[in-house]
């Protein structure tokens, strides 16, 4: 709070224009931290909260020292565990939500379980009788805790009570992403969105899979998985995916850094992928870009469904790392701004990810194969059914019930995933950003190229936009365009009128 009252009181007069900006930059973060904390009172209400907060994975797979020193600094964390977890108990008053429950119970029983099986042979080649033995000791301490936390969660009365509002969701738009459009002005933003790439979808399935519906068309799809698994089958995509980047020279890639692709830990299954980034500073660490296996408690049939086919695992690695996060990040730790370099907002960070899925199809990923085309689609739909669900849920008293339906009957998601996706969105009402930052980089992109050369000035558009780092997308675009830039998105009406013209 002091820092924020401190960067507003300084004078703008007294700034250039980069200054401000970086200000500006500053207060965002700063008062998106101030919004959760003060307003949704998060760490008051939600578990999920305090977990996401202690993961261990820094000390477990980030070679940032040798692997004694690590040690020393995971018994540490080990032994600070206990108070930790205590804290959270004592903090956390009331009913929770029935799906933060059980997405808690899988966080904190899946870290308990990682601890018991996987957690000794890491530290194994450390030859030090007194440092096995501290770790024997806090790790029996640390899982009593996770174990008390996992009966403590067990008996919590549990209820519906995960909705933001319409007036605290309305207020993380703007405090977090500086979005000021009216919520039945998004909705029908997000629907159009939707139909469109339904309509796409029926295209395609009507070439792969004729006379099939689009749910039994994805499913279909689906069933064609990597052969040799999904995380080996990420590796070898990737390959082909940095080669398609500089062959069709679609955007600049300033750096070798490297990138690694495994298994992730049961503690952090409750998404199918997501991608861990050294900080900006780090010169020697690798990227490692985490694909999650299947529940073991969910049926075979269900864990099968789950697997991505190999077109949708493609653009998953499109979105994770070629030109996704990864890419965002060699650029954005080469930022002019000093705050660029250590902060991508979630808006900019997953709507550039997904923006990527459709403009590597765009620029020929899969050269016209209506497969390849439905991997990127149902990678669009299930984002679509984020955002409408984040609405939903959050606004309009959808229930988790009615979100997972939408995720299955229009995100043409399985059982399982839409289970998973419902349940997240209870807790993440911002993961309608995926979407909409998607939109809000289309626009800013079609507006920008339309004076610069249209489609021939997509690289520079691209090397432009990422050069920013990752403050909120509306900054971006009055700085690209010049004072305030018009809509932050294309109406529907407008997006139906280009299609029919570019149809024609």
């Amino acid at each position: 709070r002091d820092w924020t009252q401190r960067a507003r009181a300084v004078d703008s007069a007294r700034m250039n224009p980069a200054e401000i900006f970086e200000r500006d930059y500053l207060l965002s973060d700063l008062e998106e931290e101030q919004f959760w904390r003060e307003e949704v009172k998060v760490y008051e209400r939600n578990p999920l909260a305090w977990g996401y907060a202690a993961f261990p994975t820094v000390y477990l797979t980030r070679e940032y020292a040798p692997l004694d020193v690590r040690m020393d600094a995971f018994n540490t964390y080990l032994e600070n565990m206990p108070a930790y977890l205590a804290d959270m108990r004592a903090t956390i008053e009331g009913p929770l939500p029935r799906t933060w429950v059980e997405n808690a119970l899988m966080m904190y029983g899946g870290l308990d379980q990682f601890f018991g099986s996987a957690v000794s042979g890491i530290f194994a080649p450390v030859e030090d009788v007194e440092r096995h033995e501290r770790l024997d000791a806090a790790m029996s301490e640390a899982r009593a805790a996770l174990q008390e936390t996992v009966a403590w969660l067990e008996g919590r009365e549990r209820d519906e009570s995960f909705a933001l509002g319409p007036e605290l969701f309305s207020r993380m738009l703007w405090v977090t992403e500086r979005v000021d459009t009216p919520l039945a002005e998004l909705k029908a933003i997000g629907e159009a969105d939707m139909e469109r790439n339904l309509q796409s979808m029926r295209e395609a399935c009507a070439e792969f899979a004729q006379g099939l519906s689009l749910v039994d068309c994805a499913a279909k799809s689906k069933l064609d998985k990597a052969p040799e698994g999904p995380v080996e089958g990420a590796k070898r995509q990737l390959h082909g995916l940095r080669d398609f980047l500089v062959k069709h020279d679609i955007v600049s890639i300033p750096s070798d850094d490297p990138v690694t692709v495994d298994a992730a830990p049961p503690y952090r299954a409750s998404n199918l992928a997501y991608i861990e980034i050294p900080g900006p500073y780090e010169k020697k660490l690798p990227a490692v870009y985490y694909i999650a296996p299947p529940n073991p408690e969910w049926s075979e049939e269900e864990q099968r469904q789950y697997t991505p086919g190999e077109t949708d695992l493609l653009y998953v690695s499109v979105h994770e790392v070629w030109p996704g996060h990864f890419l965002n990040y060699l650029h954005a730790k080469q930022a002019d701004s000093i705050y660029g370099r250590i902060s991508v907002g979630y808006a900019f960070a997953e709507g550039w990810a997904h923006y990527t899925e459709e403009m590597m199809h765009d620029a020929g990923l899969g050269a016209g194969d209506p497969q390849v085309h439905i991997g990127q689609l149902t990678n669009a739909l299930l984002r679509n059914a984020r955002y409408l669900s984040a609405i939903g849920l959050h606004t309009e008293g959808m229930t988790v019930e009615e979100s997972q339906q939408l995720f299955i009957e229009k995100g043409l998601q399985d059982p399982g995933n839409a289970q998973q996706q419902a349940y997240r969105g209870t807790s993440d009402p911002g993961y309608l950003n995926y979407t909409m930052g998607k939109l809000m980089i289309m626009k800013l992109r079609d507006d920008w190229v339309a004076s610069r050369g249209g489609r021939d000035a997509w690289k520079a558009f691209h090397d432009e936009f990422l050069s920013y780092g990752g403050p909120p997308i509306p900054m971006v675009r009055e700085a690209m365009l010049g004072g305030a830039g018009g809509s932050l998105f294309a109406t529907p009406a407008a997006e139906t009128a280009a299609g029919e013209a570019e149809a024609l």
